[in-house]
């Protein structure tokens, strides 16, 4: 009986494209920006030139060089993520069992989460050195459907969470040139779930005990899967002032390696416990896992220009490498659990985030911004997922800054994130149970941000 062919763990290799989230910029796919409430209100434009923001620290260490006196920036993003599912599927695709898939629509898979992030910039004399600390938390996405609707054999739950802790300095050679090294230390954690559909599997095993003992979706179990990993990576970056009134910066984030490991805890319906153990001794009992994979490169180009003592405009394009994740290949501790390793496909293709944003300073203690942006997904509509239903974005953002005193600013931004009706089109896999499921999903992204910034 071929039932250890019919379930690819795929969830694992979620969370380890879960764990692509650390990335620097506000792309799509996984990736999350929301280290600047400051960027956010012009929709992260400048966010490797602009002057006054700490989180400079991670975006372009460079530009720390344009800080004269000690800073401490706290920032907080609440991310307001909706998603609403609107299809159905076939159980046990392309057989005689076929039929469609029962189950609601999910709910709304998305969820309300706070981004927060910390950051101290340190002048060091007239040495030309700044030295820099940032703990960010950039990636906030959590995605879960009700146990039984109507995409459960594809996903239920998935939240994945990172912490990145970076260390940077900036070296100015008194030329209008700055440089800048920094250090990120980086740990994921993920936990992702999703049913299996063990009655089409045994009815093409044994069709005589079909609708006696056994059924497609009358015998689902379940797989959670929990996985976490550290990982090192480095950020360079390069800060001009070709004027005084135009800054430019460039940014590069590197590659980080990651070695995703953690455990598969699978449920097995007690009707049909018996017969696996007889068709498919030793599988679909709780094991190890792991999966190693690189996490893709990150480019930033941001311009800003001063117009006059009042108007600035900033400008930023930055590219994400995704299609370095083409595969990941997960190994299983149980050397009886079938296919091992097992292969998840991506094809993830590269993005660009580019954005054009404005600030207007109108006297020493209030300063308003807005922003524009275009966002493209790494997502293939043929490979797309519901744990991942992301599409190319359009960003429209405004924010403010209250400065009370020459010490202190205060900060709040707002961004509505409209996107493109992402299409959700899986054939039958051995990673879905067999089953095929199709339509659309209406999203929408609301984030909120409040920041405070303390010089002396």
């Amino acid at each position: 009986m071929q039932t250890n062919s019919i379930i690819r763990i795929s969830a694992l290799a979620f969370a380890v494209a879960g764990a692509l989230a650390a990335g620097q910029a506000n792309a799509s796919g996984f990736q999350l920006k929301e280290n600047s409430v400051k960027a956010m209100g012009r929709a992260f434009a400048g966010s490797a030139s602009a002057t006054g923001d700490a989180s400079v620290v991670v975006n372009n260490p460079a530009a720390m060089s344009t800080f004269k006196k000690t800073t401490v920036q706290a920032d907080v993003t609440v991310v307001d993520l909706s998603f609403d599912f609107s299809g159905g599927g076939v159980a046990a695709a392309g057989s005689p069992l076929q039929q469609p898939l029962t189950g609601g629509n999910g709910g709304d898979a998305g969820d309300t989460t706070p981004i927060p992030a910390i950051s101290a910039i340190f002048p060091l004399g007239d040495s030309g050195v700044t030295v820099g600390a940032m703990v960010s938390a950039p990636f906030g996405l959590k995605t879960e459907y009700e146990p039984t609707w109507v995409g459960r054999y594809t996903a239920v739950e998935s939240e994945v969470k990172t912490v990145d802790f970076t260390l940077s300095a900036s070296f100015d050679f008194d030329a209008g040139v700055s440089f800048g090294l920094g250090l990120v230390y980086e740990r994921a954690e993920a936990t992702l779930s999703k049913a299996i559909d063990f009655g089409s599997s045994l009815c093409r095993a044994n069709p005589a005990g079909c609708n006696l003992l056994y059924a497609p979706q009358r015998n689902d179990g379940f797989i959670e899967v929990e996985g976490d990993d550290t990982g090192i990576g480095w950020i360079m970056g390069m800060h001009v002032h070709a004027t005084d009134n135009l800054g430019i910066g460039f940014s590069h984030r590197s590659e980080i390696d990651h070695n995703i490991s953690g455990t598969a805890d699978f449920t097995v319906p007690a009707n049909t416990a018996p017969i696996l153990a007889a068709g498919a001794p030793g599988q679909y009992v709780d094991t190890a896992g792991s999966a190693a994979l690189t996490t893709p490169a990150v480019d930033t180009l941001s311009v800003t220009y001063g117009i006059n003592d009042s108007w600035t405009i900033l400008g930023d394009v930055s590219r994400t490498q995704w299609s370095s994740l083409r595969e990941v290949a997960i190994v299983f501790g149980n050397p009886a659990q079938q296919p091992n390793p097992a292969v998840e496909e991506f094809r993830w293709e590269d993005t660009i985030f580019a954005s054009l944003g404005a600030e207007w300073k109108l006297n020493d203690q209030w300063t308003f911004r807005a922003g524009y942006a275009e966002d493209q997904t790494p997502t293939r509509n043929d490979l797309r997922t519901p744990r991942l239903p992301d599409a190319d974005r359009q960003w429209l953002s405004i924010g403010a800054t209250w400065a009370p005193s020459e010490n202190w600013e205060i900060s709040g931004g707002y961004t509505r994130i409209n996107a493109d009706d992402p299409t959700i089109n899986l054939a039958p896999s051995i990673g879905t149970s067999g089953s095929a499921l199709q339509g659309v999903y209406s999203s929408s992204v609301n984030l909120w941000g409040l920041s405070g910034q303390y010089r002396f």
